[in-house]
């Protein structure tokens, strides 16, 4: 009677598991050419954009598809892999761009809440925008400082500041700078140092 030696035996244990386990998966080629999974996807039109959530422009491919009442439905986002900004990846952020897009708890419409009141009330933009450049005129005119207490000419506004999105382009950012330079602003945030 040969002897079986440890090695042998670790051999054919992993040899008869490796049998077993394919055996009762159902391991057949010919089955597992017949089974087609419909993806997701398949089908969809594939956009490419752009993360909204910091400076560094990571690509994303946004997948949609056409419903049959004419509306577009937002399927799928994920990373670019052919961008060479991220290479398909993601940070935490960026991969929860799908639940920005499409979260219920989004708010689509301008809101406001006037002074002393509990309820936010639904406006147009129009109102807000009008709302905005009344705050701002009115901020500019009450603090703004031409002479220092030394007697140089300063002509800033010191009531409001401007805090940029991290998000801005490099064209973006510099048309806000020059705009809030422009009203006297001195104090210049942007998101991506906060």
């Amino acid at each position: 009677m040969a002897t079986l030696t440890r090695r042998d035996f670790i051999k054919w244990t992993g040899v008869g598991a490796g049998t077993l386990a394919l055996s009762e998966l159902g391991f057949d080629l010919a089955q597992a050419y017949s089974v087609r999974q419909t993806l997701r996807i398949a089908g969809a039109t594939q956009a490419h954009s752009v993360c909204p959530y910091c400076a560094v422009g990571c690509s994303l491919l946004a997948y949609t598809r056409k419903e049959a009442d004419g509306t577009t439905r937002l399927l799928q986002i994920e990373g670019d892999p052919d961008s060479p900004v991220n290479e398909g990846r993601l940070c935490p952020k960026g991969a929860t761009a799908m639940d920005l897009a499409i979260s219920t708890r989004r708010v689509e419409r301008p809101l406001y809440r006037a002074p002393g009141a509990s309820t936010w009330q639904t406006v147009s933009w129009d109102y807000v925008l009008d709302k905005i450049a009344q705050n701002i005129k009115a901020t500019r005119d009450r603090t703004f400082v031409t002479t220092d207490a030394a007697g140089n000419i300063v002509n800033r506004c010191e009531g409001m500041a401007f805090a940029g999105g991290a998000a801005f382009s490099s064209e973006e950012g510099y048309f806000a700078t020059k705009v809030m330079r422009g009203l006297g602003a001195v104090y210049l945030e942007q998101q991506a140092r906060v």
